[in-house]
């Protein structure tokens, strides 16, 4: 295969993984919490020989996540909670904290809020939170201050990525992190509602309908490419 059918394979490679983003967007569109992702574009470009011009590939090599605020919704629910601004909730998992902006939270047999995984909310310090099983009314102010019957019990926690390049997508809604995460001082935290999914329907499928041309315009150009190299080995074999 010459220079031409290597760089149309790494572009139509790179416009199937888009693809698949796109169709995942879709698909959460109605998700809790979900962040639209997309993808980073990489180019490289190599000097060919005898002042030929340059041969340029692209590779689709990097994740983005799209931290535009989700449209909100108001459940009424004593443990449905929303953020509004910057942050993320901290979540305890078997395979170490992860944040998340999907709010709706249950107090578990034991008493402790968790997530629809079974997974517990932290608090400031990084601790459980409880929720006494004879407790009154439950009150979260916007602070994320937690209390029963006016008695304050613990605070939920908002924390902030250092890099937010270092996230790591989990399980649709749930992002591992790497590096450190900083406690998020002035944030809001809104009791009774959910933050919906930040994807944009008609602007994803306009997306979808752009990427998919774009990729049978380079399947053309392949079958075309095929189609000469054949000729030429068929006139060669004559």
């Amino acid at each position: 295969m010459d220079n031409a059918g290597y760089t149309a394979l790494t572009r139509q490679s790179g416009l199937l993984q888009e693809m698949q983003t796109v169709a995942n967007n879709i698909a959460n569109l109605a998700t809790t919490g979900f962040r639209k992702e997309g993808l980073i574009f990489s180019e490289h470009v190599h000097a060919l020989e005898n002042g030929d011009p340059s041969l340029s590939m692209a590779t689709a090599n990097a994740r983005a996540t799209d931290r535009i605020q989700g449209p909100l919704s108001q459940t009424g629910g004593s443990f449905d909670f929303a953020i509004e601004g910057v942050g993320f909730f901290q979540i305890e998992t078997p395979d170490g904290n992860q944040i998340t902006r999907a709010g709706a939270f249950t107090p578990s047999a034991d008493g402790e809020l968790v997530t629809n995984d079974g997974y517990r909310l932290l608090d400031v310090g990084g601790a459980p939170i409880f929720i006494p099983p004879d407790g009154g009314k439950i009150n979260v102010s916007a602070d994320g201050t937690l209390s029963v019957d006016g008695f304050a019990l613990s605070q939920i926690g908002l924390f902030e990525p250092a890099d937010m390049h270092g996230l790591s997508r989990r399980d649709g809604v749930r992002f591992a992190v790497t590096g450190d995460l900083n406690p998020v001082e002035d944030g809001v935290i809104l009791q009774g509602y959910l933050e919906n999914s930040n994807v944009n329907a008609v602007g994803e499928i306009a997306r979808m309908i752009e990427v998919q041309r774009a990729y049978e315009l380079g399947q053309q150009i392949l079958d075309k490419e095929d189609e000469r190299i054949r000729g030429v080995l068929q006139a060669l074999g004559r």
